[in-house]
C-alpha cells in the first residue's frame, strides 16, 4: 500500500493569514495552479482511490492532482470523503487574523499552537491538537489495516494541522509536532504500509518552484503590537 498524503492548495485565507479550520474556503487561483503542477509531476502514479476531507479546498485539490493520472491511465478515480481528516475546528476563532500584521486572537496562549502544539487546548468552542491527533490516528489505522487496500495506491487530501497529526506516529521525533514547519500548500508525503505496519517513505516534498512557497505561520507577539 502506498499513501500519498497531501495538503490542499492555497486559499485566500491562507494568503491573508487567517485561521482556517472548518470554514469551507475554496482554493484561490494560485492554489489551483499549485495543485495542477503537483498533479502533472505525479501523473504516472497509478492512484486507485482518493480519500479526501469533505472541505472543498481539499476536495478540489485532490481532484486537480488526480486529473493527470486519470488521463494517463484512462480511468476515473473513485472518491471517498472522511470527516476525520478535516482540519482542526477553530470554533468562534475561525477567520481571525493570526499574523503580526493582523493579529486578532483573544488568547495570549495561541503561540502554543506553533511552539508546543501537542499541549495546545485550542479555542474555547473548538478542538485541541490532541483531538485532531486522535481522529486522524483512528483514520490512518483503519486505512492501513484494511485488507482491501493492501495493494492499492491512495491519494489522501487533507490539511496542514490534520496532516501533521495523522503522520505524527510515523515521525522520528513525535514531540516536534510541526517537524520544523507548517507544511506548505500542496506538500506531498508518501507512506508505505504493509499488513498494518506503516513507515514514512518521503517527507514534505513540493513539486513547484520553492520561491512560490510562503509562510504566514510564525510566532507572533501580540503584546508588542
Amino acid at each position: 500500500m502506498l499513501l500519498y498524503v497531501i495538503r490542499h492548495g492555497e486559499t485566500k485565507w491562507n494568503a491573508d493569514g487567517r485561521l482556517q479550520g472548518c470554514a469551507d474556503i475554496p482554493l484561490n487561483e494560485n492554489g489551483r495552479e499549485l495543485a495542477r503542477i503537483t498533479g502533472e509531476a505525479l501523473k504516472e502514479v497509478p492512484f486507485d482511490l482518493i480519500i479526501s476531507s469533505p472541505l472543498q479546498r481539499a476536495r478540489e485539490t485532490g481532484a486537480l492532482m488526480a486529473e493527470p493520472s486519470e488521463r494517463y491511465y484512462g480511468r476515473k478515480i473513485p472518491v471517498i470523503l472522511d470527516d476525520r481528516i478535516r482540519e482542526i475546528d477553530w470554533g468562534s476563532w475561525e477567520g481571525l487574523g493570526c499574523t503580526e500584521r493582523n493579529y486578532e486572537i483573544p488568547d495570549e496562549n495561541y503561540n502554543l499552537f506553533l511552539t508546543d502544539a501537542l499541549h495546545f487546548a485550542g479555542s474555547p468552542d473548538g478542538e485541541s491538537v490532541a483531538d485532531v491527533c486522535d481522529r486522524t490516528a483512528e483514520f490512518l489505522q483503519e486505512v492501513i489495516h484494511n485488507p482491501e487496500y493492501e495493494d492499492k495506491t491512495i491519494l489522501i487530501s487533507t490539511h496542514g494541522c490534520a496532516m501533521r497529526a495523522m503522520l505524527n506516529p510515523l515521525y522520528e521525533n513525535r514531540l516536534d509536532f510541526w517537524q520544523g514547519h507548517v507544511p506548505y500548500n500542496c506538500t506531498v508525503n508518501v507512506v508505505e504500509a504493509h499488513h498494518g505496519m506503516a513507515k514514512l517513505a518521503e517527507k514534505d516534498k513540493i513539486y513547484y518552484d520553492a520561491s512560490l512557497c510562503f509562510d504566514n505561520y510564525k510566532v507572533v507577539h501580540p503584546s508588542e503590537k
